[in-house]
């Protein structure tokens, strides 16, 4: 039978536009909490959560709008996709990003346009609240993963509330200066951001769902009748 959490994650979406509503810090720290009850490898429970809002927010995304219009290099500091992009991967990546930019009437060869879609991910995509993940530099490659985990289980939670949520790696691209502007010890390393506050329902850019692949695609099954 389907169960709350089935609809939880069957409405689970990358919201990239918001109302202005806030979200006070008691639900903001409900959603920290339950992020850290993510699985995690000898309980190292990697990662941090460096939670903005009001002028500390606004003044950092004004500094990454920034640098990306001077179009200043990034200084990504991990390899986000593979260096080397298979055929099958590059097709699933241009379907979801033509599928997006459609949805906001964005023509294919619409290059301003698409350049001033992704340049919101440095805004936070307008939302009330953005967060900063962060993890170790000396923590593995298996920590990653458990950073994963626990950034799903902040967005599922985040849902559970009603709130939307995205993940934007982007803005690791600029990760020297969210360094500077959190005052950041030299060992943590930028993960990515998460914008979060209230859909704004109406606005088409939400109305977008990526595709998923089906249940054969990616599962294999043995000693089953």
């Amino acid at each position: 039978m389907p169960t709350d959490f089935d609809a939880i994650l069957a409405r689970r979406r990358s919201v990239r536009a918001f109302t202005q509503d806030p979200v006070d810090r008691p639900t903001l720290e409900r959603l920290c909490q339950a992020a850290r009850r993510a699985p995690s490898g000898a309980n190292l429970q990697p990662g941090k959560f460096h939670v903005l809002t009001g002028a500390p927010l606004a003044t950092l995304s004004s500094r990454l709008v920034a640098a990306n219009a001077r179009g200043t290099p990034a200084d990504l500091e991990y390899s986000y996709f593979p260096e080397k992009m298979a055929p099958a991967l590059k097709d699933r990546q241009r379907k979801a990003g033509f599928a997006l930019y459609e949805s906001l009437g964005i023509a294919r060869r619409d290059v301003a346009g698409r350049r001033a879609q992704f340049a919101k991910n440095y805004r936070f995509f307008d939302a009330p609240v953005g967060v900063i993940v962060t993890i170790d530099r000396d923590m593995g490659k298996g920590c990653f993963m458990d950073l994963g985990m626990a950034i799903m289980t902040f967005l599922l939670a985040a849902e559970n509330v009603g709130l939307g949520a995205t993940g934007i790696g982007a803005i690791a691209n600029y990760g020297s200066i969210v360094h500077d502007h959190l005052g950041l010890p030299d060992d943590e390393l930028v993960v990515c951001g998460i914008a979060i506050g209230m859909a704004d329902e109406n606005a088409p850019v939400n109305q977008f769902r990526t595709e998923r692949l089906p249940l054969d695609a990616f599962t294999t099954f043995a000693g089953f009748d």
